[in-house]
């Protein structure tokens, strides 16, 4: 079977293509880079250095521009997907763990178009889960944080099984899914088993607003591991 991955450079499409690897022939990486923010189907910060990580993976980068306006932004996807269907893709890999929007829509183009849908994480228990990327010995950090609990200090945190404690502890006295499924907070792979050099994040700001905020990654490289 040969496939194409969704992907943002996050732990949740990072797990997917791991599991992509493992069934399927990946023949692409498939960015969306929306121009909107709050866009509801895809991850927008520090998205552009999925070019880093294609090339630490060795599978080619495919990034396709969309405006982010709900909806249309479906569209947009499912006009790469009918492109990528004419070059031999067969399924498409998504990180979906708990959204039923972004699954639902993904599914809903692979059914029109002839290809398999298929989500690896769908509805896996988020600890065990968690626990299952740090095991595995993926170096993922924090980029991003919006929920109650996470302050400032969380941003730039790389996950870790102490890591995975506070967020247990956190999800049982404020709700918060601990694998972040709910927007709590989003983060960005620097390394692991299936990629032959890391990430290097070499120039960065930390951006917060009161209860909120991100890293604006200015520059990063790939090193030899």
């Amino acid at each position: 079977m040969k496939s194409v991955v969704l992907y943002s450079g996050g732990k949740d499409s990072t797990m997917a293509l791991y599991h992509a690897l493992r069934e399927s022939e990946v023949l692409f990486l498939l960015s969306m880079v929306s121009e909107n923010s709050e866009s509801h189907m895809y991850h927008v910060p520090n998205i552009r250095l999925t070019r880093l990580l294609s090339e630490a993976v060795g599978i080619p980068l495919i990034e396709a521009e969309t405006e982010g306006v709900e909806e249309e932004e479906v569209e947009d996807l499912a006009g790469i997907l009918e492109e990528l269907k004419g070059q031999g893709v067969e399924a498409v890999y998504s990180g979906a763990l708990y959204s039923e929007y972004q699954k639902s829509r993904i599914d809903s183009i692979c059914s029109r178009l002839g290809l398999r849908s298929v989500a690896p994480l769908w509805q896996r228990d988020p600890l065990e889960y968690m626990e299952e990327i740090v095991d595995l010995g993926f170096k993922v950090m924090v980029t991003a944080v919006a929920a109650e609990g996470l302050d400032e200090s969380w941003l730039g945190r790389i996950i870790d099984r102490g890591m995975i404690a506070e967020l247990a502890d956190l999800s049982e006295r404020y709700g918060i899914n601990p694998a972040f499924e709910g927007g709590e907070a989003e983060s960005l792979v620097l390394d692991g088993p299936i990629f032959s050099k890391r990430l290097e994040i070499v120039e960065y700001e930390k951006k917060w607003f009161f209860d909120n905020g991100f890293i604006d990654i200015k520059k990063a490289v790939l090193v030899d591991k």
